[in-house]
């Protein structure tokens, strides 16, 4: 009773001494709300709104169903301009794709010929022209042949291919996006909070103060972790249900409890790990450095952003045994898919080996660092 009375009010030291840093709780702000909203709305990878211009020298039925095929989200509503203006308005950086119909396009289809259609592509807006040529093409070509197979009144396909895309019918990126962000800012608030709050110890002074009270390290490593826990675990939940769910509008398939169960097992494990790295750094900016060399590998190679199966074996091996693995994982199959306890129970099996461990491992070293300090 006399440890779990310490650790409660050691717990509710480290709140109040997170509500007097107003940097952390800007950043525990601002991962939880704008740093998702960007996510979502920004979502870089795909193209959106790209402006393009077309030069139309054949003024055919064909001519005008391509450039009626180029439409918002993915492309802004063509301009029509003619071939002298191409080249000043790319210079000027008014188009990132300019698509030039040379005369007599139809006739020569028809015809059986192969015309030639000119792309010109602005390559300093990288990101919209490497994935923007392969939409222009596609479009070209489904246009071109449709239109032939319906001027030769020629028989379609007999087997069609049907797309049905489960989970994300609409193929919005931003329901993918803000998930992806909500699962990273968990990770890395864990760390940095119980890190931070280590660190603030030792610049304060107040350790000593610690040391000097009949509590044990036990005691206050595991009311830093608890604390910690809290903030994460009701910051991510307004998140999900406010902002995700809310304003976002992104549907949540599976139980709020069960992820939030998963999220504070995975909780368990980052913030004995942030224990430990307070124990390793000095100071904030070491903090901040060792930071860099573990947020990056966890969030890199967790399967958040890239799928796991496309990583060599002994990667996929070694991840494993990081909580971010299992926690990507079970938060995919939860909020996606809509998966219950009884798909997801060997990744919550493994954060609580996994945190275990953790926990053990920097309750050894937290103690050492104590220790020197007496």
């Amino acid at each position: 009773m006399r440890a779990a009375h310490n650790i409660l009010h050691l717990g509710i030291k480290e709140l109040r001494s997170l509500a007097r840093d107003p940097i952390m709780l800007i950043l525990i702000v601002y991962a939880f709300t704008f740093a998702i909203y960007t996510a979502a709305t920004a979502i870089p990878e795909i193209l959106h709104k790209a402006p393009i211009a077309m030069v139309d020298e054949d003024r055919s039925a064909l001519s005008q169903r391509i450039t009626d095929g180029f439409y918002p989200p993915y492309f802004l509503p063509p301009i029509m301009i003619d071939a002298a203006q191409m080249d000043t308005r790319m210079d000027a950086g008014l188009d990132t794709f300019a698509l030039h119909i040379p005369a007599g396009f139809q006739r020569d289809v028809l015809a059986g010929r192969t015309p030639a259609l000119q792309l010109n592509v602005d390559a300093t807006r990288m990101s919209q022209a490497f994935i923007g040529t392969g939409y222009v093409q596609a479009i070209v070509s489904g246009e071109v042949n449709t239109f032939v197979q319906d001027y030769r009144a020629t028989p379609r396909m007999p087997v069609e291919l049907a797309l049905r895309a489960r989970f994300n019918p609409e193929l919005n990126d931003a329901w993918f996006g803000a998930v992806v962000e909500l699962i990273g800012n968990i990770t890395m608030l864990a760390i940095v909070l119980t890190g931070a709050a280590l660190i603030r110890e030792r610049e304060h002074g107040t350790v000593e103060h610690l040391l000097a009270m009949p509590v044990t390290p036990f005691e206050i490593m595991s009311a830093k972790v608890w604390a910690m826990m809290l903030v994460v675990l009701l910051a991510s939940a307004f998140a999900l249900q406010v902002l995700i769910r809310g304003i976002l509008a992104v549907p949540i398939e599976g139980s709020l409890g069960l992820f939030l169960f998963g999220t504070a097992l995975h909780l368990f494990a980052t913030t004995s790990m942030g224990i430990f790295l307070g124990t390793v750094a000095r100071s904030m900016p070491q903090l901040g450095l060792l930071l860099f060399l573990v947020l990056l590998p966890l969030e890199m190679l967790s399967g958040g952003t890239t799928p796991r199966e496309s990583m060599p074996e002994i990667v996929r091996t070694i991840m494993l045994a990081a909580p971010n693995t299992h926690f990507v994982s079970l938060s995919q199959a939860i909020l996606f898919r809509g998966a219950g306890f009884d798909v997801v129970w060997p990744q919550l099996l493994a954060l609580v080996a996994i945190g275990g461990a953790l926990f053990a491992f920097s309750l050894a070293r937290f103690r050492k660092t104590l220790g020197t300090m007496t």
